[in-house]
């Protein structure tokens, strides 16, 4: 096969990405966002050796790319222990509320990197989580576009 079938990969130019960008909130987590953080950051790791000994560029710098992230916020990271006093919305808390659409939903209130709202977890510093704390059962509070009622502090 002549060279003019054969593509080479040029490793001179490879892009340094763009930082992944650190929120300027606080990083309080919960102790299992925590260690959601601590495997990222093992996970970077061992991804960063592995770029290092295979000598890919590319690899590496995508690795070095999280490293630098989950190190950030696994040194930032203030675990808030959950709450025991369920009478108002505090980080930690599962939030039920009810949609003035009939909607009933619940929500726990967990920090930045942790929060999953398909699977019910949303960011302390998200409009809905901001607009419940302090609340408590019977209040209402603005959901979206509309307005709810907190149901449940558990």
């Amino acid at each position: 096969m002549g060279r003019a079938f054969v593509k080479e990969l040029d490793t001179d130019h490879i892009e340094e990405l763009p930082e992944r960008p650190v929120s300027e909130h606080p990083n309080d987590v919960t102790a299992a966002g925590l260690a959601q953080i601590e495997h990222a950051l093992a996970a970077a790791s061992e991804a960063y050796a592995a770029a290092q000994a295979s000598a890919d560029r590319a690899a590496l710098a995508a690795a070095g790319h999280d490293l630098r992230y989950w190190s950030v916020r696994r040194a930032t990271a203030r675990v808030v222990p959950a709450p025991i006093d369920r009478s108002e919305v505090r980080f930690g808390a599962s939030v039920t509320i009810l949609r003035d659409d009939g909607r009933e939903q619940t929500f726990r209130i967990v920090g930045e990197d942790e929060a999953d709202p398909a699977q019910g977890s949303i960011s302390h510093v998200s409009p809905l989580a901001r607009s419940m704390f302090g609340k408590r059962v019977g209040d209402v509070v603005q959901a979206g576009a509309g307005e709810a009622e907190i149901i449940l502090i558990e």
